[in-house]
């Protein structure tokens, strides 16, 4: 089985404006509608994704996570949102309510910060119940960032324990540096999104990373549409690691994370 565990999909009417107007350096590999998406995983030889709800203010936490947890079960997995504006009562609710397995926060795009003693309250709530999947990393490579740094998810993860921790894009998005010196080894998970392709990553500094980290602590995923999903399964599977590896990263442990038989 084939686990993206970073997807993107928004309701069709809303996918364009969802996705915007994107730059000269940013392609999209899709229209972020749930048709798109799936047409993609079939291209890919993809199984299951997990689709990641992000509400940007308090007051959209419910639309957002309802949406994800209506999308098809067979084919998606939804991870909702929260949000540090409500109560750690009614974010687990809202989660509960809409069947959701995990969660997704965002602080670049919800307005927060991962430093936010209102999040980490919120965060305690989840407990060993949904794992966390974090944006850690500027936007853009040498962007400004004090808010998703790789610091401030190493504190989370000393502070909470028992939360079940992902740490998108290696770690730390366009840096590198910052993921290695304090994410890299912890006991959390990393997932292998770095939009447009990992491929962009030197295939000796991919495997420097899992090799250090543990491949039995990696995710495949993508951050569709953000990036091409058979593109990224052939970059993991170019990377020479050991059948057993690859597999485990390809669905495995992520899989073995969120309890999916």
């Amino acid at each position: 089985m084939v686990l993206d565990g970073h997807v993107h999909v928004w309701p069709d009417h809303i996918a364009r404006r969802a996705l915007g107007t994107p730059s000269e350096d940013i392609i999209r590999y899709g229209d972020g509608t749930v048709a798109g998406s799936l047409l993609a995983m079939d291209a890919a030889g993809i199984d299951r994704s997990v689709c990641l709800a992000v509400a940007d203010t308090p007051d959209r936490l419910e639309k957002a996570n309802a949406f994800v947890g209506s999308l098809p079960p067979d084919r998606f997995i939804g991870f909702g949102s929260v949000h540090s504006g409500r109560s750690p009562e009614d974010n687990v609710a809202s989660l509960r309510a809409n069947g959701l397995r995990g969660v997704k926060v965002h602080p670049l795009f919800q307005g927060g910060s991962l430093a936010d003693p209102a999040l980490l309250e919120v965060l305690d709530a989840l407990g060993d119940e949904f794992p966390a999947v974090f944006h850690v990393g500027p936007e853009t490579p040498g962007g400004e960032n004090t808010r998703a740094t790789p610091a401030q998810l190493a504190h989370i993860a000393r502070e909470l324990p028992r939360l079940k921790i992902i740490a998108a894009h290696f770690g730390g998005y366009h840096d590198h540096e910052g993921a290695m010196e304090h994410v890299i080894g912890l006991p959390v998970h990393l997932d292998t999104s770095w939009p447009p392709s990992m491929a962009t990553i030197a295939p000796g500094r991919a495997r420097s990373i899992i090799e250090r980290h543990g491949p039995d602590r990696i995710v495949f995923a993508t951050d569709w549409p953000m990036a091409d999903p058979a593109a990224e399964v052939a970059a993991i599977e170019a990377l020479g690691l050991a059948a057993q590896d690859t597999e485990a990263i390809l669905g495995g442990n992520l899989a073995r994370l969120i309890g999916l038989s």
